[in-house]
């Protein structure tokens, strides 16, 4: 405990993190996972879920997992989990499902098996004794993650925080300085086969450099793949309060959406120049289009009785104009680079827009009708 009679003595000394200290260590885990690329993430004590709300972007999660012991703080704060509109407009590549648990570090559960990492941001320090004792039993030993992140605070570092009496929150059941912190983290790590190596965030000023980093940090990687079978645990413990599944394109449904969008932009685009160039040509009074342009004598096609010949196999590939209908090769949609990177195949190009965009009789092409052209289409007609 401080002397509060020193503390009264001594000028007022103000430290100032920026960005603040929360951020910091926000942003220090979203560079690892960064560096690693987990795909199963869980916070241990998530609180407010802000760190599970920034890593939710982190394009190589799939799963992100939350549990605290207090079931009122996550429903206050589980909203901003939620998808949002322009996550169904357009659905990542991957996909990704968050689930808040309720329920204690110090019980083990059988959802919280195969994480890549974990991590527990200023938790330890908020567990009583037994909860602590248990600590490294369930989450070393039991969940026994790839990587575990513990930060808590410095004690060293109290005396340069002038609002800090006894421990910097009325819930903290105690604070470690450096050396207690790294001895309880390296008992921890030789017993249940890990590394750790140390650092933290919040340097002091130059003066008072001794003290340490203001948040002290540990990062465990285990050693190998733990060996033999994992401990069976089959009851349940932890409360369900929260799951939200992303829209993603490894959903058919989704993948259907976001492909038919494409190729329905994408053949418009193609209508609307191809009628762009007739309307040009009608201008200049061109009438000889086979040899005036050769791309363009496709788009004058008067009588097309067999529209297949858009096939991929067939030499004439561009598409075409035949009355007032659009003709589109799915082949030289396919060609377009961001439809081949949604479908990977034609076959699977056919099949998702089968049914929900006009085709051609032998499913070569797509139809786009032209009847709100009919002006132009009549000023050609009477050439």
């Amino acid at each position: 405990m401080m002397d509060e009679k020193l503390r009264k003595d001594e000028p007022a000394r103000t430290v100032k993190f920026s960005p603040p200290l929360y951020k910091q260590r926000y942003q220090f885990i979203k560079q690892l996972v960064s560096k690693h690329k987990p795909k199963k993430v869980a916070d241990l004590g998530c609180a407010d879920c802000r760190l599970l709300w920034m890593l939710k972007f982190c394009n190589c999660i799939e799963m992100l997992v939350g549990l605290d012991i207090s079931e009122d703080v996550m429903k206050e704060n589980m909203h901003k989990l939620y998808p949002l509109p322009g996550d169904y407009l357009q659905p990542s590549e991957r996909s990704l499902t968050v689930i808040l648990h309720q329920g204690s570090v110090a019980q083990k559960d059988p959802c919280m098996l195969g994480f890549d990492m974990v991590t527990c941001i200023e938790l330890i320090e908020h567990l009583e004794v037994k909860e602590l004792e248990k600590f490294p039993e369930v989450v070393f030993g039991f969940m026994s993650p790839a990587m575990i992140v513990i930060t808590t605070p410095n004690s060293e570092f109290n005396p340069l925080l002038p609002t800090v009496t006894l421990f910097r929150h009325p819930d903290h059941k105690f604070e470690w300085n450096r050396a207690q912190f790294q001895n309880w983290a390296l008992d921890a790590a030789a017993r249940y086969d890990y590394t750790v190596e140390f650092t933290g965030l919040g340097a002091p000023p130059l003066e008072e450099d001794g003290v340490g980093f203001c948040t002290q940090i540990g990062v465990f990687v285990r050693k190998s793949l733990k060996n033999g079978e994992p401990e069976k645990c089959k009851e349940h413990v932890y409360k369900p309060i929260f799951k939200a599944v992303y829209p993603s394109l490894q959903d058919e449904k989704y993948l259907q959406t976001a492909v038919v969008n494409e190729v329905v932009r994408t053949s418009q685009t193609i209508a609307r120049r191809l009628l762009v160039n007739r309307k040009s040509k009608i201008k200049k009074g061109c009438n000889d289009v086979e040899t005036d342009c050769p791309f363009l004598a496709s788009c004058f096609l008067k009588d097309v009785k067999d529209p297949s010949r858009t096939k991929a196999d067939n030499p004439l590939m561009e598409p075409f104009i035949n009355g007032q209908t659009v003709f589109v090769p799915l082949a030289k949609i396919f060609s377009i680079p961001k439809v081949k990177q949604l479908c990977g195949t034609s076959e699977t190009l056919s099949k998702l827009i089968t049914g929900k965009v006009a085709l051609s009789n032998d499913g070569s092409a797509l139809l786009i009708d032209t009847e709100y052209e009919n002006e132009e289409l009549e000023l050609y007609n009477g050439l």
